[in-house]
């Protein structure tokens, strides 16, 4: 069986909510476990502890706290002991709602980068009206990139699509203020014809509607710009089941039809919720590490290492390897 370790005092709602993701892994024998953290905060809290191991360390991540500061500081982390665990070969993966620029920080660090990968990428999942998914990438661990980022994150994100998503030749699209050649800027231009060279089903520009509309599989951007573009999509999200809440409040009618909708209602809701899938990977670094959103409760945290194990058994890290270097050779040609 697999074996995941599981970053126990990670997330605003830690170390509970993770105890309680994990328990539930291991009670339906979906993976072995090892919950990472402070043993006195986390063994009260475990009701059944069949098929989990708990590893002691008191020093843990702050949220707030700069990625930097907790890499000189806290090599004795939770997150960084559950790498280090991955790195050994003790576990397959490992899954944090923590900090996430710590926990990209130690990835690098412990785990190191995959060959011809220069920055590793964080990938989010988002429902499109087709009734899949659509692939961001970077969603906001590269603030700054380079062309020949951006074609790396563009192979990563075609290998994520095909090995975990199903898809067998995924759209590749680069996000950018408009779908003609002219737009841009001059990192998209460059990226553009960069992209273009490579054995991608590449469409060219895609707009940030394209996110959701399922007409591109994978969409490419730096991390500035893809953190700003998955914060609008949470926002708006959040907002529309506000909106619906209110609205059905407010009269006997509104109520009434809620009723009678109320599976799609739900349906919609479970879509647009993050729990759906987990977490985001970590691509580009040696090992399967999966970052949650720092709000992440029970059925986030069990997803999240369903998709850790999907990454395991389908040989993610193994297609990225074969395909990066010929990015590499093209951008140096």
């Amino acid at each position: 069986m697999i074996k995941i370790a599981v970053d126990g005092m990670g997330g605003d709602y830690a170390p509970a909510v993770v105890v309680s993701g994990a328990e539930s892994v291991a009670r339906d024998k979906i993976a072995e476990i090892v919950l990472v953290g402070n043993e006195d905060a986390i063994r009260p809290l475990l009701k059944d502890s069949n098929g989990i191991e708990v590893i002691h360390t008191p020093v843990f991540v702050e949220m707030k706290e700069s990625p930097s500061s907790a890499l000189r500081k806290k090599r004795e982390s939770s997150i960084n002991k559950a790498l280090e665990l991955l790195k050994s070969g003790k576990v397959q993966a490992v899954v944090t709602a923590g900090n996430s620029g710590a926990a990209m920080a130690f990835a690098i660090f412990t785990l190191g980068r995959i060959g011809y990968v220069d920055r590793p990428a964080i990938a989010t999942l988002h429902p499109n009206t087709r009734n899949s998914i659509s692939i961001l990438l970077d969603a906001g661990g590269n603030v700054d990139c380079k062309p020949i980022h951006l074609a790396q994150f563009a192979v990563m994100g075609d290998a994520f699509a095909r090995c975990v998503l199903g898809v067998e030749r995924p759209k590749i699209g680069l996000l950018s203020n408009g779908e003609e050649e002219t737009k841009g800027n001059e990192l998209t231009r460059e990226a553009h014809a960069l992209i273009k060279g490579l054995d991608l089903n590449y469409i060219g520009y895609v707009e940030g509607t394209d996110m959701h509309n399922g007409r591109a599989d994978v969409v490419v951007s730096d991390g500035f710009v893809g953190n700003v573009a998955l914060k609008i999509t949470e926002g708006v999200a959040e907002s529309l089941m506000v909106f619906f809440k209110d609205a059905i409040k407010k009269n006997l009618k509104a109520r009434m039809g809620h009723l009678l909708m109320k599976e799609v209602f739900d349906e919609l809701k479970g879509k647009m919720d993050p729990s759906e899938y987990g977490g985001a990977p970590l691509l580009g670094v040696d090992g399967v590490c999966i970052i949650c959103h720092g709000k992440s409760d029970e059925k986030a945290i069990r997803n999240a290492v369903l998709l850790a194990k999907r990454f395991v058994e389908n040989g993610l890290n193994e297609s990225i390897k074969e395909t990066l270097w010929q990015v590499t050779d093209q951008y140096k040609g």
